[in-house]
């Protein structure tokens, strides 16, 4: 039930995840919808059909609540074994590829890595300010609960 790794904006992860990125300004991709997703804009997303979480995150900036950023893209990491998971945000390079780049680190990709990979794998315009780049390197998962 996820993606297919040879759709329009699909990142393979070192494991073999797939997560979808993509531009909230352009036309959806056409194929299957995503089960879950995540859409980084300064504004509330517009409504669908499917499950997701708004991450207050401004157009060329870093995400306003980082500790909710980290823990919802553990949530997008782990999903991604099993779910169609999206992240948008307007133009699908800078807020996107960030957050790409940040759940490469969550797959094992060091942080330092991390920008170089997502560019590679997805698009070499990703990550666009030196201060996105700087949340990437510094970019640390949450911590991990005990089980119970």
């Amino acid at each position: 039930m996820t993606w297919d790794a040879d759709a329009p904006g699909v990142l393979r992860l070192p494991s073999g995840r797939l997560v979808r990125g993509r531009g909230l300004r352009a036309p959806a991709p056409t194929g299957p919808e995503p089960t879950y997703g995540v859409y980084l804009l300064g504004h509330r997303p517009p409504p669908v059909d499917w499950e997701f979480t708004w991450l207050r995150w401004p157009d060329f900036r870093l995400p306003a609540d980082r500790r909710q950023a980290r823990s919802v893209l553990a949530d997008v990491w782990r999903r991604s074994a099993d779910e169609r998971v999206e992240l948008a945000c307007a133009g699908g390079r800078g807020r996107t590829g960030t957050a790409l780049a940040c759940l490469a680190v969550l797959d094992g990709v060091p942080a330092r890595e991390a920008v170089a990979y997502v560019r590679r794998h997805y698009d070499p315009r990703a990550v666009e300010t030196p201060w996105q780049k700087g949340y990437v390197r510094k970019f640390t998962p949450p911590e991990r609960q005990p089980e119970k």
